[in-house]
């Protein structure tokens, strides 16, 4: 009875995570090459592993035609291309594994070295890097560490896949939300938008597409437990999380929370965005060291251009007539803001204000005034 054999198999099922079955398969087939390359060897030959013994037999057609030497014939092979072959289907099972992961998933492994340069992460079957370009300054990793990571790359290369996942990506931080909060994984509520200094701080925008569910509300838990999980994962990193919007002027607005902002002046072909917030709230629109601002500007994909009410631009009023008619001439809404500044976006065609609901609410008014008028003359 060849138990070692069987011993060597068990252990390598358990080490590399290949079945059984697999690892049978792939010895029996590097056995039946080696056979087949003998001088005299019988066509249409198998090898079979007796699982029970671990004895190695060729057979054809029933018969048992397994040569004296045999044995001998399987310590080369063993030595040589069995493990060679057992690697590549290894690594054909790590990329089938992990391939459709990367880029969407995060999994939780054990520090094994732990360096600045490069920290090698055991996630069971295989080992991935963590470069230092995806390693938060402010945190330290240490041998023996659980710790979640997510799947940023696979490589192949000549020694098999590299694996490389990150604590800096901004799926992590998706990621985390989504096994914390119930309504993302199961589709009610949307992140649209991350921005994120990893270690630092982040933003995350999110949409309910049901009605009645607050997103935010969901995200922040009761008495902001699954925002307190995702924080901790995290390191204290801290969040801040708003509701999308899909008026640009209102999600820039809230994407500069906490800080109040007065009015929001949009250049839709420069996707440039002016914004008005009160004296006391300018420090904090801008953040320390502009981090605050740097986010918003990240999460809404506008660029924006912070000023205090006390030195905000006072737009001249234009005289224009209003003629509906004239799509190709370009004006500037006629909407009056609460400040009594005029709205400085662009009108729609045919329309003497801009899309935002309140403005065209003020259409309604003043076309009612003008057939009103109208009507006296």
């Amino acid at each position: 009875m060849n138990t070692a054999l069987l011993s060597a198999l068990h252990e390598i099922e358990t080490d590399k995570g290949i079945p059984f079955e697999t690892v049978k398969g792939v010895l029996e087939e590097s056995l039946l090459a080696a056979y087949e390359g003998r001088e005299g060897a019988e066509e249409d030959a198998r090898v079979v592993l007796e699982e029970d013994t671990g004895d190695l037999r060729v057979m054809k057609d029933g018969e048992d035609i397994t040569p004296h030497d045999f044995t001998r014939i399987a310590a080369q092979v063993m030595r040589q291309t069995f493990y060679q072959r057992l690697n590549e289907v290894h690594n054909e099972q790590l990329l089938e594994e992990y391939g459709d992961r990367v880029g969407k998933d995060i999994v939780t492994g054990i520090v094994q070295q732990a360096h600045r340069r490069m920290t090698l992460v055991d996630l069971g079957q295989v080992e991935a890097i963590l470069p230092a370009s995806e390693q938060v300054p402010q945190e330290r990793y240490e041998n023996g560490q659980r710790l979640k990571v997510f799947l940023l790359e696979i490589r192949e290369g000549g020694r098999g896949p590299s694996l490389t996942v990150s604590r800096r990506a901004e799926g992590l931080l998706k990621e985390l939300f989504r096994l914390e909060v119930p309504e993302i994984y199961d589709g009610l509520v949307e992140i649209r938008a991350v921005a994120r200094e990893a270690g630092l701080r982040s933003k995350v925008a999110v949409w309910s597409n049901e009605p009645g569910v607050d997103p935010v509300g969901a995200c922040v838990g009761p008495r902001g437990s699954r925002v307190r999980a995702v924080v901790s994962e995290l390191r204290n990193e801290k969040i801040d999380i708003i509701q999308w919007d899909p008026e640009p002027a209102r999600f820039i607005a809230k994407a500069l929370s906490p800080a109040r902002v007065r009015e929001v002046y949009l250049d839709e072909d420069e996707k440039q965005a002016e914004v008005i917030v009160p004296d006391d709230q300018l420090s904090l629109a801008i953040g320390r060291e502009g981090q605050n601002a740097r986010l918003a500007v990240k999460l809404t994909d506008w660029k924006i251009d912070i000023k205090p009410e006390s030195q905000a631009t006072e737009y001249e009023e234009e005289e224009e007539d209003w003629e509906p008619d004239t799509d190709s001439q370009m004006h500037r809404c006629r909407a009056v803001l609460s400040n009594g500044r005029r709205c400085a976006n662009m009108a729609l065609a045919g329309s003497l204000f801009c899309g935002i609901p309140s403005h065209q609410a003020q259409a309604s008014e003043f076309e009612g005034m003008v057939e009103g008028r109208g009507s006296d003359e």
